[in-house]
């Protein structure tokens, strides 16, 4: 008998064994990406003080495309690094949270580097 793997428990998996390589400090926080079916969310997160400390989504004002798309996902990223470019953050180190570096993750983390973020 074929079993179905289970997409979510796998993902879980890979997030584990990213976060156990990845952490964010305060001089060099966590951009953290989470996509939905609808949404697209990312956030700078401080671990060690276990704060978030800019964040941004398509659920923002800011944000032209309501979608879950690329063009959403690239203004997602720009925003959250203009954010966290007022909140004097140029480096982070950058969690794709178990998701493959693919498609609108990438396009994600592009924006983000395009407007000035380092990782």
């Amino acid at each position: 008998m074929i079993n179905k793997t289970n997409r979510k428990e796998t993902r879980t998996i890979r997030q584990k064994r990213v976060r156990t390589k990845v952490q964010g400090t305060s001089m060099r926080p966590r951009l953290c990406v989470f996509k939905s079916l609808n949404n697209i969310y990312a956030q700078v997160i401080d671990d060690e003080k276990q704060t978030t400390i800019c964040s941004a989504s398509t659920l923002d004002k800011e944000v032209k495309t309501k979608a879950s798309n690329i063009e959403a996902a690239t203004e997602v990223g720009k925003l959250v690094a203009e954010r966290a470019k007022k909140a004097k953050i140029n480096t982070v180190v950058f969690d794709r949270n178990g998701y493959l570096y693919h498609g609108k993750v990438k396009a994600l983390a592009d924006a983000a580097r395009e407007a000035g973020l380092e990782f």
